[in-house]
């Protein structure tokens, strides 16, 4: 079978040459009878991550948790350094404990994959150029790519490692290729020839590999993942976070992308997407019914207190978003007073739900820290 590799051409600028790939046109040629198991295997995954939502108490709140999850884990890919509590902190007002960009990168992905989700579902958008530029606009407004032409394609040659495109590891498209490759990519978004799944597969490594921004291609490329699974139905909401296994396989991951363009070996990275998908589903699976079981053992707690009850419950729904709390915080929060938020955290610490981790006797702090601890299982840094 014919490979689908792309070409080179070489560019010389002042003192040296290099050479960039433009790729092959999509759909590659795919020998697909290898890939049907591993893809049935991902479908049924996702069809029991999807039922499982549906039964849940609260399918806001566990949307809201996972959507964080999946942008911090994105950005920690491209070497950020927040934590998930940072992430909490910082959208309630609260300072975090590493470098505001950081986190700043993070909420601007939350806010990115909101966007898209609305205008596709609620604007009946199409999935297309002008949408990915609409969204890359909102991913790199404000903190460190803030300069890097938010919402417009590069009009500048850019490469992945190296110091110039002449000690690279690798150099996407020149310019004057750009509108070609990102035209048969939006042609391919619409090409319903293929599964969804594989079609996901594809156009991510496209879009990487055609790298059309001066910065943030690798969050709006693993982005464009969950826009394209929630478009075609595969997922009925944003509860995957796919970029928890590229993060854990990072060197391969990059390899893979790497081997496609040399080697045309696309079935090798359709398997390790699909794995990918089955391996993460089954982990959201597992986390979010470890989390139900949780609040319903903490609930089941509360119940048993007196009229303290009904202010510890409101606190453990306000804790769900926010895990990580103070007295005047609290109490801000609730609308309720400075006594009443410390009584109810003291009879969540006495419970077993709270952990008081300043052991101070003034500016206490306290934490869900098991419920965290779910949350940010796979989010250490790099």
């Amino acid at each position: 079978m014919k490979r689908n590799v792309g070409s080179y051409i070489t560019k010389k600028i002042p003192g040296e040459s290099y050479r960039a790939y433009i790729p092959p046109k999509l759909p590659p040629t795919l020998a697909m009878e290898g890939l049907y198991g591993l893809l049935e295997k991902a479908i049924l995954s996702l069809a029991k991550l999807n039922e499982i939502s549906h039964t849940i108490a609260n399918p806001s709140l566990f949307i809201y948790m996972y959507v964080r999850k999946e942008a911090l884990l994105s950005s920690q890919i491209e070497g950020t350094q927040s934590s998930f509590s940072d992430l909490i902190l910082f959208e309630h007002d609260q300072k975090p404990n590493v470098a505001l960009d950081d986190v700043e990168e993070v909420c601007n992905y939350v806010a990115a994959l909101n966007h898209g989700l609305k205008r596709l579902q609620d604007d009946d958008f199409p999935l297309c150029l002008r949408l990915l530029k609409e969204i890359h606009g909102v991913l790199l407004s404000g903190g460190r790519g803030a300069h890097q032409s938010p919402g417009e394609f590069r009009r500048s040659q850019n490469w992945i490692g190296g110091t110039r495109p002449g000690n690279a590891l690798f150099v996407p498209p020149p310019v004057e290729q750009l509108a070609g490759c990102l035209s048969d990519l939006e042609n391919f978004l619409h090409d319903d020839k293929l599964p969804d799944l594989i079609k996901a597969a594809i156009a991510h490594l496209q879009f990487e590999t055609i790298h059309p921004f001066l910065d943030g291609n690798g969050r709006l490329g693993r982005l464009l993942i969950t826009l394209m699974l929630c478009n075609s139905k595969i997922l009925d909401t944003p509860i995957l976070y796919l970029s928890l296994y590229f993060k854990q396989n990072r060197t391969l991951y990059y390899n893979l992308l790497q081997e496609v363009r040399e080697e045309g070996t696309w079935e090798t990275w359709l398997e390790f997407f699909l794995e990918g998908i089955i391996v993460t589903s089954k982990q959201a699976t597992k986390t979010m019914q470890t989390i139900n079981k949780l609040f319903a053992e903490d609930l089941a707690k509360i119940n048993r207190l007196g009229r303290a009850r009904f202010t510890c419950q409101e606190v453990l729904d306000y804790l769900k978003k926010l895990p990580q709390i103070s007295v005047p915080g609290l109490a801000e929060a609730l609308q309720i007073s400075t006594p009443t938020a410390r009584n109810a955290l003291k009879h969540l610490v006495d419970l077993s739900i709270l952990q008081e981790i300043t052991h101070k006797q003034r500016n206490k702090v306290y934490v869900y820290k098991r419920y965290l601890n779910l949350l940010e299982e796979g989010t250490e840094a790099l």
